[in-house]
């Protein structure tokens, strides 16, 4: 077991083996280089105030392979997919997410980035118990924020993060709406493909399994094989 700490963990230690290393053919290399000339067609222009985060997203190493992985390499599809998380980064910006914007939310430390696992992927921990706020899209910017920060303490060469929901002292009270949390689906796996490379699920109440059922049919079959429930 690592040994406790009470510091930010902003690297994975230092013996960490990056995983998993995705590899790729010829043929994948020249599908993910006729995506990037499509996505880059699809460039706001440099008058734009947000044309360097647009920029910077498609010129991250990992953001062109997820694509066509979560698209199984099938071209059109990949373009689909690329260009509606284009359309919906323009107007959502979750670049741009100001911590004082989303401060209220992390009051509580019911989502917090808890360092990283053996594979140098960093952790998100969501605890719903520690709920502190009504319904809002505000607690919506703030997983986005808190997704964009993971991102950002990737390690070179991972691509994938970590999701710990822990279902502790959780009531009907505090615990997010169905709807609230059909949202969050759709943004991880329409928006931020490929990203999640594992979802536990701990201390799920008997009282809250209703909840689970309801939103079991909006996980896409890749996202359900990564989710673990104990």
């Amino acid at each position: 077991m690592p040994a406790r700490t009470h510091q930010v963990l902003t690297r994975p230690d230092p013996d960490t083996v990056i995983g998993p290393i995705h590899e790729y053919t010829d043929e994948q290399l020249a599908q993910i280089d006729a995506l990037r000339e499509y996505a880059f067609s699809l460039l706001l222009p440099p008058t734009d105030p947000y044309h360097p985060w647009e920029l910077r997203w498609l010129q991250a190493p990992d953001t062109l392979p997820r694509y066509m992985r979560a698209a199984k390499w099938i071209i059109p599809e990949g373009q689909r997919r690329i260009k509606a998380t284009l359309e919906w980064r323009r107007e959502y910006q979750p670049d741009l997410i100001r911590p004082d914007e989303v401060k209220i939310e992390s009051e509580t430390g019911k989502i917090i980035i808890t360092g990283f696992d053996r594979d140098g992927r960093p952790i998100i921990y969501m605890r719903p118990g520690l709920e502190n706020t009504e319904t809002s899209p505000r607690q919506l910017r703030h997983l986005v924020w808190c997704l964009e920060r993971a991102k950002d303490l990737m390690p070179p060469g991972q691509e994938s993060l970590v999701i710990i929901v822990d279902y502790k002292s959780t009531t009907l009270r505090t615990n997010p709406s169905i709807s609230i949390a059909r949202k969050v689906l759709h943004i991880l796996q329409q928006h931020y493909v490929e990203t999640l490379g594992r979802a536990l699920v701990v201390n799920l109440p008997r009282l809250l399994n209703f909840f689970y059922k309801g939103i079991s049919p909006f996980l896409d079959p890749v996202t359900r094989d990564k989710v673990c429930s104990t």
